[in-house]
């Protein structure tokens, strides 16, 4: 692409200018903050859900009036009625718009009985299928400008027993109009619908009055709507008169002031292409090596479903990796999305210190509840760095606080990532992240142990762990007096690539620190919250550290929180009379943040109502399963897996194990042809990671393995 030398500085700009159409040019005459205009969105395959207040506000109605309007604006009209209950709505439909689809194309399920579907089809003994009802959707729509879909009833109707017509919205991804009465009643219905449409994350598009009787029109009925508009912020459309039929001269007579530009006006949209410009001109990406990032033409993630990612031209990707570790229970999920909703009714954010929220209070009394026994005191902050950054402080202070000022010391494990603040840098040990910071950070210890992988050849795994075990346990007896704490990543090291630890070795870390009088600190910060199969990886070995880190699943994948929890003989090391000022001086603004602990409390209750653990043992044996197939490939060298955590490494050679060059990117080449075949998947290095949300159905897991085995085949297979 260019002709200069590769260590030769390149301007990034200079990239960009190749690379687009939004030239440097554009980008000078837009100094004085005009943006370039992006691209008009076209209205083609587009569709909308009509929805009511109630049954009976006239849907049916509303659909065949709108159907009209647009057919009149030369649009290729469609209709989707997923769910029937009685009547003849899907027939009018195909007849009076002149549809050529299908009957069972419109209206894939119909039940005899004018019930609520969950009901009326349980009686009919037929068993919805809700992919069958999204496959068809994608069908009928594909073959049509707009498509208009009526939901059954209104927004929280059981579709079955635990799926809600707001459900296959979201799932539908279209906008909402909402149908309503006009007369006395309407304020609070439709603002109700308004409002439980909002704490769906539905976008409501207006709302449309069905006037289905005549009658003389009184204040109510003169005065709901504008009312309406301007207490929920959405527009009203228009209201549908008394219509004798559904001739279209009287209703393109009748309905001239229905705003049908609202209703297909597609809002503002920035397009893919100026997004991924703006990105490379202002934004600067972490853990990425710009200079390759201005050659790519980057995803641009706007929206998530389950367990899947959606780009901004509405490609869908199996988020294989929970978008960083951190998604448990897929994206969108209604438990979570509604308890930040509701928390925003309240408040988002005010301080801890000096003052308290009850969601906070209520998340560390859970905490307390749910971790291995002993830990009682609950620290917040913000994220994995900073949870550990907390531990390594209180470890430290804890100490100098009972008068023991000589332990000092701390102590890490090789292999070990611990976050990227510089008191978590200085307790890792991984040189590619942490050598340039080495003027920078505290000094500290580090005990080398195997990666399982690579050990010398006249030694044998895991015993061979378990001798460099015992040389551990040396060093902290010779220097336990100056000790203050060990911190370990219990089970599972991950950013080293998912290194999984042999059975009892942190239980032997626990017994060691017990018989140094050391400060056990556990970072869970990737293995806590079921990725290893039970809710705290500690608990596989019935450990209870001293201080124990927690981030990333914590809210389920959703805002930043993180916690550090401690038992109460760590506490009792800062209470002290004022005037000492023996005080934890530390905290950060947004600790305890009230719109995260919602979040949080309610990853936990989908943990509990959802059986989130037990559902996840089939899952794991599927994965362990089929992981060994990997080993069919000439270049996969080991594959490690705890739980939900996977880890397929990579080598030229495998009798050698020789690793790929760092230049090759192996990894990343990979992540890219998986990511080409509906993937998304992050490397570590040589390492191919798989940590999909906890969510993760059967078929979605069979999908990535499917796709990674590929992956890896086809772009080891070139460098053969």
């Amino acid at each position: 692409m260019h002709s200069k030398k590769e260590d030769e500085y390149i301007n990034p700009l200079d990239l960009l200018e190749e690379e687009e159409d939004f030239t440097i040019e554009k980008i000078k005459r837009s100094e004085s903050r005009e943006e370039v205009t992006p691209s008009s969105v076209s209205p083609a395959g587009r569709g909308v859900f009509i929805t009511g207040t109630d049954t009976a506000v006239g849907k049916t109605v509303a659909v065949q009036v709108l159907g009209m309007l647009l057919q009149k604006q030369n649009l290729d009209v469609g209709v989707y009625k997923p769910v029937q209950c009685a009547g003849k709505d899907a027939a009018q439909f195909k007849k009076g718009l002149n549809i050529k689809d299908t009957l069972q194309e419109i209206n894939p399920y119909f039940a005899k009985e004018p019930l609520s579907p969950h009901l009326a089809f349980a009686r009919q003994k037929i068993k919805i299928d809700i992919s069958k009802i999204l496959e068809g959707y994608r069908k009928v729509s594909s073959r049509h400008d707009w498509t208009l879909v009526e939901g059954a009833g209104g927004l929280l109707v059981p579709i079955t027993d635990r799926y809600l017509v707001a459900d296959l919205i979201r799932d539908l991804n279209l906008d909402v109009v909402i149908v309503s009465r006009l007369g006395l009643g309407t304020i609070n219905h439709t603002l109700l619908t308004i409002e439980q449409a909002r704490k769906y994350g539905l976008n409501v598009k207006g709302v449309i009055f069905n006037e289905l009787k005549s009658s003389q029109h009184g204040v109510p009925e003169k005065t709901n709507p504008g009312e309406i508009e301007k207490i929920s912020g959405v527009k009203v459309l228009g209201t549908i008169p008394p219509l004798k039929s559904f001739h279209a001269r009287e209703i393109f007579s009748k309905t001239r002031k229905i705003d049908m530009g609202a209703l297909t006006f597609p809002g503002k949209k920035t397009d893919t292409r100026q997004l991924r410009y703006w990105d490379k001109r202002y934004v600067w990406h972490p853990f990425t090596q710009m200079k390759d990032w201005f050659e790519i033409q980057p995803l641009v993630i706007e929206k998530g479903q389950g367990c899947y990612l959606i780009d901004s031209d509405g490609n869908r990707y199996l988020d294989g990796v929970s978008s960083l570790w951190v998604n448990a229970h897929g994206h969108r999920h209604p438990r979570l999305d509604a308890a930040i909703s509701n928390q925003l009714t309240r408040i988002s954010h005010s301080t801890m210190l000096g003052l308290t929220n009850p969601p906070a209070v209520e998340l560390a009394r859970k905490l307390a509840r749910i971790t291995p026994r002993g830990l009682e005191k609950v620290f917040y902050s913000d994220n994995g760095s900073t949870a550990v950054e907390v531990a390594v402080k209180m470890a430290y202070q804890y100490w100098q606080n009972i008068g023991r000022p000589e332990k000092k010391r701390l102590v890490h494990l090789s292999h070990s990532y611990h976050g990227d603040t510089l008191g978590s840098v200085s307790v890792g040990g991984i040189d590619l992240f942490h050598k340039v910071y080495k003027d920078l950070v505290i000094e500290t210890d580090q005990i080398n142990l195997p990666d399982g992988y690579r050990v010398p050849k006249d030694k044998k795994y895991p015993e061979y762990f378990f001798e460099e075990l015992d040389r551990a346990e040396e060093f902290l007896k010779k220097n336990q007096d100056n000790i203050a704490a060990l911190i370990v990543e219990p089970l599972v090291q991950g950013a080293a690539g998912m290194i999984v630890w042999p059975n009892g070795v942190l239980k032997k870390f626990r017994q060691m620190c017990d018989q140094c009088n050391v400060l056990l600190i556990a970072d869970e910060v990737a293995t806590g919250f079921g990725r290893t199969g039970r809710m705290f990886a500690c608990e596989h070995e019935r450990v209870t550290p001293d201080l124990l880190c927690l981030a990333k699943g914590i809210t389920g994948g959703y805002l930043p929180l993180a916690a550090t929890v401690t038992t109460r003989k760590v506490f009792e090391g800062f209470v002290f009379d004022y005037k000492q000022q023996k005080t934890f001086f530390h905290g950060h603004t947004y600790t305890g943040n009230p719109l995260a602990c919602a979040a949080a409390l309610a990853n936990l209750e989908i943990f509990e109502k959802e059986k989130v653990l037990q559902n996840l043992r089939p899952k794991i044996k599927h994965l362990r399963d089929k992981l060994k197939m990997f080993y069919n490939l000439p270049h996969v060298g080991q594959v490690r897996q705890k739980g939900m955590m996977a880890g397929i490494e990579l080598v030229t050679d495998k009798a050698g194990k020789t690793p790929y060059p760092w230049e090759e990117k192996i990894g990343i080449q990979v992540c890219e042809e998986t990511r080409n075949n509906g993937v998304i998947l992050r490397p570590l290095g040589n390492v191919i990671v798989l940590m999909p949300p906890l969510a993760v159905s059967m078929e979605e897991l069979k999908q990535i393995l499917e796709v990674t085995y590929r992956a890896i085949e086809k772009v080891t297979g070139k460098k053969t």
